[in-house]
């Protein structure tokens, strides 16, 4: 097995345990991680809207 795999495999297995033993705080990292993505893409489109408005 080659180390990509083994690293993919160990990184799946690490998240498995994190949401069975913390699942609040995995709760929370994917609020954070969502609302992250969500203001990201907020303030690229009101960069393409304020680019195109002229």
């Amino acid at each position: 097995m080659n180390l990509k795999k083994f690293l993919t495999y160990l990184a799946v297995a690490f998240v498995i345990f994190y949401l069975f033993t913390q699942p609040a705080n995995a709760a929370g990292a994917v609020r954070n991680l969502l609302g992250g993505i969500t203001t990201g893409a907020e303030r690229l489109s009101a960069f393409f809207t304020s680019l195109f408005s002229g």
